[in-house]
């Protein structure tokens, strides 16, 4: 044996798996936290829509929207265990990347809707009059 021998871990393996990154800790407490949030912010907006809180429906779209954000942060935080430290930050830096890609693809797609829709019949947006 030699005299390193006498400084390796308990548990018999060679290496120490810290490497001074903070663990995730998992518990039952934030799974119910997640889950009751996720009702909650699934149950808002059934109640906003059925019964007609308020009176523009743009108005309760946006709601929804906004909402519907919340329960993205709430999954990707409870369920998913995604934060700004975990893996070395790597996952944040997927996560901006995919949402600036979905956002490049959404407007990109409703802006080519838009001008087919405008340039493709230009007579049926004109108004005939009847002699």
């Amino acid at each position: 044996m030699s005299a390193h021998d006498d400084t390796l871990p308990a548990h018999g393996h060679g290496h120490d798996h810290s490497h001074g990154e903070s663990e995730i800790h998992i518990s039952l407490g934030g799974y119910v936290t997640g889950f009751v949030l996720s009702v909650i912010l699934t149950a808002i907006p059934f109640w906003l829509v059925m019964g007609k809180v308020f009176e523009q429906s743009g108005t309760t779209a946006m709601v929804l929207l906004a909402l519907g954000a919340v329960q993205i942060v709430v999954h990707m935080i409870y369920f998913l265990h995604l934060n700004a430290r975990s893996e070395g930050g790597w996952n944040m830096l997927a996560l901006i990347f995919t949402l600036v890609l979905v956002v490049i693809t959404l407007t990109g797609t409703l802006w080519v809707m838009f001008h087919l829709n405008s340039n493709m019949m230009p007579g049926m947006h004109t108004t005939k009059t009847l002699p």
